[in-house]
């Protein structure tokens, strides 16, 4: 059928007719033109809502109707049962659900889509009625899709059909959808708890007819394939398996199918993953050697490459080992039954071919080794060691499964693997290395020896080292545990240092595992220092390599921070061969930074010099030529390689401390200046110049800032120095061209600084020049800053948590001219901003008792902020943010509830505010609710989630009397 040549000027001018819905309808499906698509989508939308809805959409089932308007009728059906049911008269559900069975009859030849639709709204007709008002359903509609009866019942003008073929799939249909649409509705826990009570009652009629279906010769492929996910709906709501063990049972059988298998196993797994099978002890035991039996099945799969097939039969084995492990393991009768569960997902894990190109089941095993695992070490130790005793050789067989799982494919295979293929490798071998990690607390110092020694075996043998693979393997398996196990103690560490030179790493791959394995060794090194001469040079020579780079660059950082204090005599080596490779990468300038740290005091300015003097003369260079985007990138990297060594670069930290971490300031040289400071001083003129040229360029800006900003929290008030000059040039240049990044940098410079008295008129200085500046942005209109919204929302919440600084928050309180820009900054859509706006009024607020002007200015328009958040909780905002304006008004309601009731009352007041789906009873009720809670957090968190929900139309929507 073709669309009208004329569905009229727009369905928002329409009345409310069965030809105007379908009108709409093909406007929506046949238009190009995507506004008028979209004006036709909100029309019928609403027209779904109306009261008219429940006459039109029985027209729009005729059967002259394409089959996307009958669609569109089933739909309404339904909205209107699940949302709207209240509205039906009670008189009226008898022939209502008459009419749903007999169009469910009609529509079960097709279209499918249609006839799904009308299951879904008489299973969400049935949830509204059971058990009180239908007490049997599912026995009435088993009745009902009899192929003898009647096609005359229920009053429709529409011939049934008379096919018992058809009539059956629809019934599989129905009965699939009941649980689902149980699933997925919005029921309150008192009702959804009898829901599901009843219809684990109604499992006493679908079961036996489910499993005469699935036994008949007479089923086809087809409604074979309807019962098996009528079974996956059901159990989902934990029907007992002893009633339907049998029924599973007969699943099994199924897999032998070809057009059945995926289907089967699907169903199987879900069936026997329901943690509620735990308590049919004995229905488990009977589907166990089912799935053993499976194993020749698998075999054969996995040997002719059948992916599919032995994808799903892992799946089923994984489900039942891991969900019922330690029941399973319990069953002392059926140890050796289990044990052989075991060793088949075993040999799931080691299935042959390389993970993701030829297989892709081994890493659905992965978590089984962790819940075995867990399960047997939980036990009390008597049995314990009786479960060891069986499963760690497997556990011994698994790490040996793992390890070659783990191999790298030739290079010429790998090589013609895609960019995704090698993403989803490097994943696997991230899953492998956190498994053999784990594995190491049940196998203990014995895993690293087995390691080792194999490892010593392999170099010494010619012809196996040959095999880089096998190399890289097991210095993998080392690295996988000593990243995040306590190695110190272990004896065979010192002989892997003195095996890794010996170790060929011509090979890019194996060079790459050798670095990291160093790496994760670094700790050890600390404590070993004499062992650093033999390492050391491997790890230089891989700087000179730039495929090595990220690999050999972490590992030199990782020991410089953990071993800095014993690397003087490799200093002048380590700063040579990285002042050649410095551009590598920005990781390089944190190593030396630890680096440096750990040298004597009088000695590092004069490397700091040695090391940066180029780079510094090339922004020079680059600061006085005109502004382009290649000198923009270099200038941007150079001041990126200044930020991150003045992120580690820090003469007070402590020998022992980790990143970060600061001692107290050093008392020997109190008089001698921070040799970052001093730099920082030299190169300030410099960088006012860049600034001269790239004001305007907020990337540039954000690059000098960074420089400032690392520099401030790693040296914290040893800074001091700076203070001054930085406060006076940032006021400057955000006064000139206001960005986020320098608003950010004041804030770490006011939480350092702010407190101490001889900094305090430049900090206050610095922050009236920056509130002016933004107040100016906010006057103008912020929408287009955000991110300077949520700076400065941040900047002046940091100033209101510093209690010593109340002078400067008078500066800036009265006719409310911070809190304007909080409000507004309220009402962006951005969730960062809306955070930091709620964090500066919670800051605020408690702030106004102290603060007489404050004070005043909330007494003013505190009832402006509560009429703002009310807005955004009732629609204005998006829903997600709810979280954060109910921390604003917890705040109102601790410091001024005699207040925030006066202003709820006002504001609630008004004929729909904040929404018109709410009524007065329902907003008395929230002012009710917030104002009893002044210190849960939790709670009045849902009580205005509830509230929004509830002005968005959306509480209380489903089957639920609430």
């Amino acid at each position: 059928m073709e669309p009208p040549t004329n569905p009229g000027d727009g369905p928002g001018e329409l009345e409310l007719t069965v030809d105007n819905v379908e009108s709409a309808l093909y406007q929506l499906y046949f238009d190009p033109d995507m506004e008028r698509k979209n004006v036709a989508q909100k029309w019928l939308t609403q027209a779904q809502g109306s009261a008219q809805a429940w006459q039109f959409c029985w027209a729009l089932l005729s059967p002259d109707k394409i089959p996307e308007v009958q669609f569109f009728g089933a739909s309404t059906l339904h909205t209107k049962i699940s949302h709207h049911w209240s509205d039906l008269p009670t008189d009226q559900h008898e022939s209502l659900r008459m009419q749903l069975l007999s169009h469910i009859l009609y529509f079960s030849s097709g279209p499918k889509m249609v006839l799904t639709r009308l299951c879904v709204a008489l299973a969400s007709m049935a949830l509204n009625l059971i058990p009180q008002a239908w007490s049997q359903p599912v026995a009435d509609m088993v009745r009902a899709f009899q192929p003898q009866r009647p096609d005359s019942e229920g009053g429709s003008a529409a011939e049934a059909s008379q096919d018992p073929h058809a009539h059956c799939l629809a019934l599989l249909e129905l009965l699939t959808v009941l649980p689902e649409e149980f699933q997925s509705g919005r029921l309150a826990q008192v009702r959804r708890t009898q829901l599901r009570e009843a219809l684990a009652g109604e499992w006493k009629v679908v079961c036996p007819m489910l499993r005469q279906l699935l036994q008949s010769q007479d089923s086809s492929n087809q409604v074979k394939d309807k019962v098996l996910r009528c079974l996956s709906s059901w159990v989902r709501l934990d029907v007992p398996l002893g009633e339907s063990h049998e029924l599973v049972q007969d699943c099994f059988t199924e897999l032998s199918n070809p057009e059945l298998f995926d289907t089967a196993v699907e169903t199987i797994v879900n069936a026997i993953s329901q943690p509620d099978c735990q308590r049919y002890v004995d229905a488990l035991v009977k589907l166990m050697p089912l799935v053993l039996g499976l194993h020749d099945q698998l075999r054969k799969a996995a040997q002719g490459g059948d992916m599919e097939t032995s994808h799903g039969i892992c799946r089923i084995a994984v489900a039942m080992g891991e969900t019922h492990s330690r029941i399973l393991l319990e069953q002392v009768d059926h140890w050796q039954e289990y044990l052989a569960l075991v060793n088949m997902i075993l040999y799931c894990t080691g299935i042959p071919g390389h993970y993701p190109v030829s297989e892709t089941t081994s890493s659905l095993t992965l978590t089984f080794w962790y819940t075995l695992q867990d399960d047997i070490l939980s036990f009390d130790e008597e049995k314990q060691a009786v479960y060891l005793q069986v499963y760690r050789p497997v556990y011994f067989q698994l790490v040996d499964v793992l390890l070659h799982k783990s191999h790298y494919p030739s290079q010429e295979e790998y090589t013609s693997w895609s960019s995704d293929d090698k993403e989803q490798f490097r994943i696997y071998r991230v899953d492998i290395s956190d498994t053999l990690m784990y594995v190491y607390e049940m196998l203990g110092a014995e895993l690293l020896s087995n390691l080792y020694d194999r490892l010593g075996r392999h170099l010494m043998d010619p012809q196996q080292s040959a095999i880089w693979q096998d190399t890289e393997a097991l210095l993998f398996g080392f690295q996988s545990i000593a990243e995040t196990i306590d190695v110190n103690y272990s004896d065979v560490i010192p002989g892997l240092i003195g095996l890794i030179p010996r170790i060929n790493i011509s090979n890019i791959m194996l060079a790459d595992t050798v670095m990291y394995t160093i790496g994760s060794l670094a700790e050890w090194l600390a404590d070993h220092p004499v062992m650093l001469g033999g390492i050391l040079p491997m790890v230089l020579q891989g700087l000179a390599k730039a495929e090595l780079s990220v690999s050999s660059v972490s590992t030199l950082k990782r020991i410089c921070r953990e071993c800095r204090h014993d690397l003087g005599p490799y200093a002048q080596d380590i700063l040579t061969v990285s002042q050649v490779h410095i551009s590598q990468c920005m990781w390089l300038m944190q190593a030396l930074g630890f680096l440096l740290s750990a040298l004597p005091v009088d000695e590092i300015l004069g490397r700091l010099h040695s090391l940066i003097t180029p780079h510094i003369q090339r922004l020079d260079t680059l600061a006085h030529r005109e502004p382009d985007p290649t000198n923009k990138q270099s200038i941007i990297h150079i001041l990126g390689m200044l930020s991150s060594l003045f992120t580690t670069l820090d003469i007070n930290r402590q020998a022992d401390g980790s990143e970060g971490a600061a001692s107290p300031r050093l008392t020997a040289s109190q008089s001698t200046q921070n040799p970052v400071v001093v730099v920082l001083q030299q190169v300030f003129t410099l960088i006012q110049t860049i600034l001269g040229k790239w004001l305007d360029d907020s990337d540039v800006v954000e690059a000098v800032c960074g420089v400032f900003d690392k520099s401030v929290r790693t040296l914290l008030h040893d800074f001091g120095p700076m203070v001054a000059q930085l406060s006076e040039m940032l006021g400057q240049i955000y006064s000139t061209f206001p960005q986020a990044s320098a608003l950010d940098l004041a804030r770490q410079m006011v939480h350092i600084f702010a407190g101490e008295e001889h900094h305090f008129s430049n900090i206050k200085s610095l922050t009236e020049m920056l509130t002016s500046a933004t107040l100016t942005i906010f006057q103008q209109g912020p929408r287009d800053h955000p991110d300077i919204a949520e700076s400065f929302m941040h900047l002046h919440a940091q100033l209101f948590l510093l209690f010593y600084c109340l002078d400067m928050i008078s500066t800036f309180d009265n006719n409310f001219i911070l809190f304007c820009p909080g409000i507004l900054s309220l009402k962006f859509p951005e969730t960062p901003t809306v955070k930091a706006a709620s964090l500066f009024f919670t800051e605020l607020l408690p702030r106004s008792k102290d603060v007489p002007s404050l004070g005043e200015v909330l007494q003013n328009d505190g009832k402006l902020l509560t009429e703002t958040i009310l807005q955004a909780v009732g629609g204005g905002s998006p829903r997600s943010l709810a979280e954060h304006f109910s921390e604003v008004l917890l705040s109102l309601n601790r410091h001024c509830p005699a207040l925030l009731s006066q202003w709820l009352k006002e504001t609630l007041q008004t004929p729909g505010f904040p929404s018109a789906q709410v009524s007065s009873e329902q907003k008395h009720t929230f002012s009710q609710q917030l104002l009893r809670e002044q210190s849960n957090k939790r709670r009045v968190k849902e009580i205005v989630k509830e509230f929004s929900l509830l002005c968005r139309g959306l509480q209380g929507s489903g089957y639920s009397e609430y």
